[in-house]
């Protein structure tokens, strides 16, 4: 990582944008130092981010900033939304796709706010971590972002008559997208398709895809059975073919009826082969009359509207980095990564490069690289400044850039 010795010039952009939420221009300074470091610095702590610039305050500077100074970080979210209307590719759209999931965000201290002891399924093991469920908008133009966050409290962290379970976070996320007058169709996996969650949507009028474990209980044919026993009595020759991407599967296709669920659903199996007696995914839909085809693409949004900003999050632009313990400065580091994701997924396929990037660029990967390669030219600019116009010796520039 080189040296910083200005800001990148989507970071100006934004300072343009967002500016005037802050109070001063030390606090623009400290926005634009963070934005930065969370696209290129080694390590994306206050200290980390603090110690890539050439010119810069002591890090308890910025530490302050993001733990205390007064400034508004929803307003920084609404902002951030709005902003992302003004370009088609990142526009709200009524086939757009809301995706609501979860992820753990990996800790190194027991003692920041909120963190807990969590399974993660993925490496099978306890972590300590924050659990964040996370709404995620899905453009037709395959452009994707955050919308909002929330934090799960365990109970015995909470005071009493706090406590906040994922059913309710999660209907507080879809509450949060239809006041924000967000179009579109949400999606999630099996853990939120519970019945509350589902009567809850189907309330509003909206349409929802979500993922249903193959133990889940439904009626059919008259009784009451696990859906997996349902898939075994479906005979071969009612099973159709459909491909998705390079893969063909075959799936029925059937309105049912789930307990506790006050409306009619449709439920569709899918099996890797004709002759498989065992179904290997189940979705569920309230819209009735949709074809097949169109409820699995809704439901693939998921994937590109969660894990790619999870995956994205974390490796990128350290999304898990931050080690303040203060509850509002890991609130502020998540709502930041969003605004640095933003700006980012905004500048991903162009009709032209950017000025700052010389190429086309696809991934938030390719996109971090480009800035990082900006900051290298810009230190390369100072450095023959510094010796042609400023008359500073080689040793002199090597101890200063020896500080960072």
């Amino acid at each position: 990582m080189p040296t910083i010795v200005d800001f990148p010039t989507i970071v100006k952009d934004a300072v343009d944008v967002f500016g005037d939420l802050f109070a001063n221009e030390p606090e623009r300074r400290h926005f634009a130092e963070y934005l930065t470091g969370l696209m290129v610095a080694e390590k994306k702590t206050v200290s980390g981010i603090n110690s890539a610039f050439v010119v810069t305050t002591d890090q308890s500077c910025l530490n302050r900033w993001l733990t205390e100074v007064a400034w508004d970080v929803k307003a920084l979210n609404d902002r951030r939304l709005e902003w992302l209307q003004g370009d088609p590719k990142t526009r709200y759209s009524l086939r757009g796709v809301i995706a609501i999931d979860n992820t753990l965000v990996d800790h190194a201290g027991k003692l920041i706010a909120d963190v807990g002891w969590f399974w993660d399924h993925a490496n099978e093991r306890y972590v300590i971590a924050h659990d964040y469920l996370i709404s995620n908008y899905v453009c037709p133009s395959g452009a994707h972002y955050p919308i909002e966050w929330c934090r799960f409290k365990k109970r015995e962290a909470c005071q009493k008559g706090e406590f906040t379970d994922h059913t309710e976070l999660c209907i507080d996320l879809i509450n949060d997208a239809i006041a924000r007058g967000i179009p579109g169709d949400f999606t999630f996996d099996s853990y939120f398709t519970s019945a509350k969650v589902l009567n809850h949507i189907e309330s509003t009028k909206r349409a929802y895809v979500g993922d249903l474990k193959l133990n889940r209980k439904l009626v059919y044919e008259g009784r009451e059975q696990a859906l997996q026993q349902v898939a075994r009595q479906i005979p071969w020759r009612a099973k159709k073919p459909v491909r998705v991407g390079n893969r063909r599967y075959w799936y029925l296709s059937k309105q049912m009826r789930i307990p506790d669920v006050n409306h009619p659903v449709r439920i569709v199996l899918f099996w890797k082969e004709r002759d498989d007696a065992e179904a290997s995914k189940a979705l569920v839909s309230n819209r009735l009359l949709w074809e097949v085809i169109r409820i699995v693409l809704v439901y693939r949004h998921r994937w590109t509207g969660t894990e790619t900003f999870h995956r994205d999050g974390k490796q990128e632009l350290g999304l898990g980095d931050c080690q303040v313990r203060n509850g509002e400065g890991q609130t502020r580091h998540v709502y930041l990564v969003s605004a640095a994701y933003s700006l980012l997924m905004r500048s991903l396929h162009q009709n032209r490069p950017q000025d700052w990037a010389r190429s086309m660029l696809t991934t938030i990967g390719e996109a971090c690289r480009a800035v990082k390669g900006e900051l290298l030219g810009q230190l390369v600019d100072w450095i023959v400044d510094k010796l042609a116009d400023d008359h500073w010796s080689v040793p002199q520039i090597k101890a200063v850039l020896a500080q960072t």
